[in-house]
């Protein structure tokens, strides 16, 4: 199942990246863009995801640096579009994938594309990852660890039902019985020609 393959290299990234746990670490992928395309785009996005996850920790320290967090709230901004051009990619690799199926009449599109399903999957492997560390801290009291391991099961069992939609979305494609209809984000804050506040610098 196409859910298993993606849980299993989003555990990989998240442990590849907690080897050395920092931002700005290098980046290398394992997958080859030629061969193993789709392994190479989720692993690419998850990875994204990681470093904006940490980002996002480093930001909310209240006595970071307010020069320092200008440039880190720059790094989130660029993230967060690289976060949706991941998307973008792997929704692309599916209309390839199923450009031939003979859509049914009766057919139905579907809230998400598969790829925003697998965005969640991926910030879901991450909340389970650092929820699990929270649940068995050694340093935490006994409270804590009931709460974080409830939690934990709740992330768990999401995950499983998140797998299964989007196995099934992705077979209910193949069979036709749902049909691809990919919008393009159309982000505007990062624009120069959209965003007020840039199109006054120019």
């Amino acid at each position: 199942m196409f859910s298993d393959k993606a849980n299993k290299i989003f555990a990989e990234v998240i442990n590849k990246y907690h080897e050395t746990n920092t931002v700005d670490q290098p980046f290398n992928n394992p997958y080859d863009n030629d061969s193993h395309l789709i392994e190479h785009l989720l692993y690419r996005k998850c990875w994204i995801d990681t470093v904006q996850w940490h980002y996002e920790d480093i930001i909310r320290d209240p006595n970071i640096d307010p020069v320092g967090a200008l440039k880190l709230k720059r790094q989130i901004d660029a993230s967060n579009q690289d976060r949706t051009d991941m998307v973008e990619y792997i929704d692309s690799y599916f209309l390839e994938k199923y450009n031939n199926v003979a859509v049914k009449d009766d057919a139905t599109i579907n809230t998400e594309s598969p790829a925003w399903g697998i965005d969640r999957l991926s910030i879901l492997a991450l909340k389970v990852y650092h929820m699990n560390e929270e649940a068995t801290r050694t340093d935490a009291s006994q409270e804590h660890l009931i709460a974080c391991k409830a939690k934990l099961n709740v992330l768990l069992e999401q995950r499983v039902d998140l797998s299964t939609a989007i196995n099934q979305l992705l077979e209910d494609i193949a069979n036709g019985s749902k049909y691809m209809k990919v919008y393009k984000q159309m982000k505007m804050y990062n624009d120069d020609e959209l965003n007020p506040v840039l199109r006054g610098k120019k």
